[in-house]
């Protein structure tokens, strides 16, 4: 069987998109789905970095864990890779849709997530609780495609 990709993408790559990309993660491996993978990207990711200490700290919380993650800058060739690329807003979603398959998490759970970095461990709570929610249709969305996909 084909494995699909899906790509999580937001500003830095250092908070949002990479809490989406171990919550996703969790709940595909809580229901043991083989065919999707989960990744994410940065429009404007410093190589290099880290993921911002909240966002551990909110994933460690409910239990998702990122381990060794490295910032990463988004490439045509990844876009081009993935099945379902989910941006965090709305305009991210405009600046990439050209590329077709490209959704918003406002798209799932009618709220675009605010990035939160700088701000203080309950903005990343915030910002996590809507990616969660989100991530949950996500999921259904993503079961289905597999349906209709193969």
């Amino acid at each position: 069987m084909k494995r699909n990709k899906i790509m999580f993408v937001c500003t830095g790559n250092t908070c949002r998109s990479p809490m989406a990309e171990g919550i996703l993660r969790s709940m595909i491996k809580q229901q043991k789905i083989k065919w999707w993978d989960v990744i994410s990207c940065g429009i404007c990711a410093e190589t290099g970095g880290n993921v911002s200490e909240n966002s551990v700290q909110a994933l460690s919380e409910i239990g998702v864990y990122l381990k060794n993650f490295k910032p990463k800058q988004l490439t045509q060739k990844q876009l081009e890779s993935c099945a379902v690329v989910v941006c965090m807003t709305s305009s991210q979603k405009q600046m990439l849709e050209a590329c077709g398959n490209v959704y918003c998490i406002k798209d799932f759970c009618g709220l675009d997530v605010p990035d939160p970095y700088g701000g203080n461990i309950e903005f990343y709570r915030g910002a996590r609780d809507v990616i969660y929610f989100a991530c949950q249709a996500i999921l259904k969305f993503i079961k289905e495609y597999k349906q209709t996909e193969n």
